[in-house]
């Protein structure tokens, strides 16, 4: 019997021990953190639509620093400008099972398909730079749209423009003839921009005239040649050329200054994303302004709205958008943002 009881007591002093003993490391235990369970790195996988593309490169770079940095294992991949392998890259991420995507969308008519090819497969994802509608965002609460009010930038835009002495009307007479180089006319940050570039000016009373429109792709190339065409055509006529990015903006600048016309005197030109090169010529007099699309802010945005989607957090709709402002860049204040 004394056998018995005391073979009952060294068990329990075991269960209590055992209740009491430290559990073996099982990783942070914050679902959101990098360190995932048994110590292992959390997967992050970061789809661009085009590494060639100036703006995203500064935000792809910021974004996997900042990811590294904070211990994630991150897998970067260039979509080429390419939707088809864009979306194979996509499956292709989620084949191996990462934790987390973070999605530059080549279109954002593909928005659907990405939606529930994430959604099918669980992973919380954030878009950035290219925003779907809210009825698309809305199929599934675990996606994230980081971004700009695109709409606000060509407000900027246009606000540069009415800043000047004369607003815009360089010749005196009544109206203000302009250039638009557009980006990809698909992306809503192109319409929104030429949209809303030109409404900032006849909000405030001014009549316009719009010489020509061409998309110019985003790319530096392209805006020197329309521009350079526009002005073999227009000539003196063009008083604006409104840029729907900082890269066609140089390229217009470019052939503006093969023309003999000189920025600030007799056209003016503006674009966005203020790209150290861009910043450099509007300090210099070469630009009449552009507008901060601020990288930096939106992928510090875009990684924190990810770590909340990994902690658990689910957006609901109406609430998917995170919108990080854009700053009008002049000659007075330009330097104070280059890098």
């Amino acid at each position: 019997m004394k056998r018995f009881l005391a073979m009952m007591l060294a068990g329990t002093m075991c269960l209590s021990m055992a209740a009491c003993a430290k559990p073996a490391d099982s990783g942070t235990g914050d679902s959101g953190a990098a360190g995932g369970e048994g110590g292992e790195k959390k997967t992050v996988g970061v789809c661009i639509y085009k590494f060639d593309d100036a703006f995203m490169t500064t935000y792809r770079n910021a974004l996997q620093s900042m990811l590294e940095e904070k211990g994630y294992e991150v897998s970067v991949v260039d979509g080429n400008n390419d939707q088809a392998k864009q979306t194979e890259q996509i499956n292709t991420f989620i084949t191996q099972g990462v934790d987390a995507l973070i999605i530059n969308p080549v279109m954002t008519s593909a928005a659907d398909t990405i939606i529930s090819a994430v959604k099918d497969a669980d992973i919380p994802t954030v878009l950035i730079n290219r925003e779907p509608t809210a009825e698309q965002m809305a199929a599934y609460d675990k996606l994230v749209y980081v971004g700009c009010d695109a709409a606000q930038s060509g407000t900027f835009q246009g606000e540069l423009i009415l800043d000047t002495e004369n607003k815009g009307d360089i010749n005196g007479d009544g109206k203000v003839s302009y250039i638009m180089i557009q980006g990809d006319p698909e992306n809503i940050d192109a319409k929104l921009r030429t949209e809303y570039s030109v409404k900032a000016l006849t909000d405030a009373g001014m009549e316009v005239e719009q010489l020509d429109l061409q998309r110019g792709d985003w790319d530096r190339n392209k805006g020197q040649e329309i521009a350079q065409n526009d002005l073999a055509k227009f000539g003196d006529q063009i008083e604006v050329v409104f840029c729907n990015n900082d890269d066609m903006a140089i390229g217009a600048l470019q052939a503006i200054q093969a023309a003999n016309r000189t920025v600030n005197k007799d056209i003016y030109l503006v674009g966005v994303d203020a790209l150290d090169a861009a910043l450099n010529e509007v300090v210099a007099g070469n630009m009449t302004g552009t507008v901060l699309n601020d990288a930096q802010g939106q992928a510090t945005q875009a990684v924190a709205s990810m770590e909340e989607l990994l902690g658990g957090k689910t957006f609901a709709e109406g609430e998917q958008s995170v919108y990080v402002d854009y700053v009008k860049v002049t000659p007075e204040n330009a330097k104070d943002y280059i890098k």
